[in-house]
């Protein structure tokens, strides 16, 4: 894995996990639009079949981005479980600084992506009129996020987090088919989606809420993480050396 020879300042630092998560996000949103227009393409006529190849393809993509940015950043491409791990590590004026400086990082990065992923299939640049919601779509968003945090909350605090491309990924593709939802469970995410009237598109009136039940799925599965897994008092694992990002301890 690689890792600086040379030490680096604070702010140096908060810049590089920016434009890491800036370039990942903008790299998995890519990933779930792109292959969307792609899946509904080549399969036109079999919805099941396009939520299968846009799942495989965003597991796989996302795996592959966990590996390659997890050294610089923590590969946390997602603004709550950045929230969810500067509550539990940061609790400062600078760390609450990274975490907004890498929150929108994220955002802005995810709007890139579907915008990037619009002009490589030549889609016109629009926002999405896919309406998505109701009771059961926003319950699915709680449990596709808290899930989500949960496995990297239970992999962080038992020092595993080597497992957490493969693992998260994996979750994430399951997810895509338990959940009515198609497991978003992600605000940067959500907001990218809004930008390509496609396939894996949102409308931008449907976006608050899955953003609400987004948070509210952190937290449970911040706090499940924290009830069900004791961390050692002497673990150091972190996210940002070896996984995906830093401890999750609300």
């Amino acid at each position: 894995m690689w890792t600086d020879m040379h030490p680096i300042n604070p702010f140096r630092a908060a810049l590089r996990a920016a434009a890491a998560e800036l370039i990942g996000t903008g790299a998995l949103v890519l990933a779930v639009v792109g292959s969307g227009i792609a899946a509904s393409r080549l399969s036109p006529s079999d919805a099941g079949l396009q939520l299968l190849e846009n799942s495989i393809a965003t597991a796989l993509a996302l795996a592959v981005l966990i590996l390659v940015f997890a050294p610089v950043s923590g590969a946390h491409f997602n603004p709550v479980v950045t929230a969810v791990d500067a509550i539990g590590t940061a609790r400062t004026p600078a760390g609450a600084g990274r975490a907004l400086l890498v929150i929108g990082a994220q955002i802005i990065g995810a709007i890139g992506g579907a915008l990037l992923a619009n002009a490589l299939f030549e889609v016109p640049a629009a926002l999405s009129t896919t309406e998505r919601g109701g009771a059961g779509v926003w319950l699915a968003e709680v449990v596709a996020t808290a899930g989500l945090v949960l496995v990297i909350g239970a992999l962080v605090r038992t020092g595993r987090t080597a497992h957490a491309p493969w693992a998260v990924g994996a979750y994430i593709g399951a997810a895509y088919w338990f959940t009515s939802s198609t497991s978003f469970a992600n605000p940067a995410v959500t907001i990218g989606r809004m930008f390509s009237d496609t396939f894996a598109g949102i409308a931008p009136t449907s976006v608050l809420p899955f953003l609400a039940a987004q948070i509210v799925g952190a937290a449970i599965g911040a706090l499940l993480a924290r009830l069900l897994f004791v961390q050692p008092a002497s673990a150091s694992t972190t996210m940002r050396a070896d996984g995906l990002a830093s401890r999750i301890r609300p």
